[in-house]
């Protein structure tokens, strides 16, 4: 049966990046959008500039729900949201990673630098491991992440991964389809570890 993400919560990884260009922003209105029409909460990582500013203000102006968390360390340099007044500060990044994923129903993961790789690498680790089992949506926009799919899936041909793993993650080409490609998916199984790795 399709899961539905009324009052939920879903995280959000993505760019900070100030210079992103207007097709990339596009896609943050189009999942704001989807936010609000769903009622989903977002989390995100508190930043108000970029995709995650974009994102966070548009979902806030049709008077939706967001979560920001951040380090003390980056308030200067991302500059948390003003208007977010449901704010957690943390001391590392770590711990930031941490609550970002805490009681979400699922993970998306929009167009970013290195910072939203690491995030969307991480959440897949845990995820093959057991450790998070919700579904995580890559937003391939224009071909974005074409590489790393490319690179995942020679994890698996390469025997590095198993094909089961291919799983881990669903890919859509727009953010319009994100949150419907949530509540399609299937939790991760509960025997994750079994197959967490190829044994000799």
């Amino acid at each position: 049966m399709k899961k539905k993400l009324n009052g939920s919560r879903v995280v959000v990884y993505c760019a900070s990046s100030a210079k992103t260009n207007k097709g990339y922003l596009k896609q943050a209105e189009y999942l704001a959008e989807g936010f609000i029409e769903k009622n989903v909460k977002l989390v995100f990582g508190g930043g108000k500039t970029g995709l995650m500013g974009h994102l966070a203000s548009k979902i806030l102006a049709s008077d939706g729900q967001v979560q920001g968390v951040m380090p003390n360390f980056l308030k200067d340099i991302e500059l948390n949201h003003p208007l977010v007044e449901d704010f957690i500060f943390v001391e590392t990044m770590s711990e930031r990673k941490k609550l970002l994923m805490k009681d979400t129903e699922g993970v998306i993961a929009l167009p970013g630098g290195c910072g939203t790789l690491e995030e969307l690498l991480e959440v897949i680790t845990l995820k093959r491991l057991g450790r998070y089992l919700k579904p995580i949506i890559i937003v391939n926009y224009d071909g974005f992440y074409d590489s790393l799919i490319e690179l995942l899936s020679k994890m698996v041909k390469e025997n590095f991964m198993r094909s089961e793993h291919l799983s881990l993650w669903t890919v859509v080409s727009s953010s319009k389809d994100a949150l419907s490609a949530i509540e399609s998916t299937k939790d991760w199984g509960s025997n994750a570890l079994k197959i967490a790795t190829y044994k000799n």
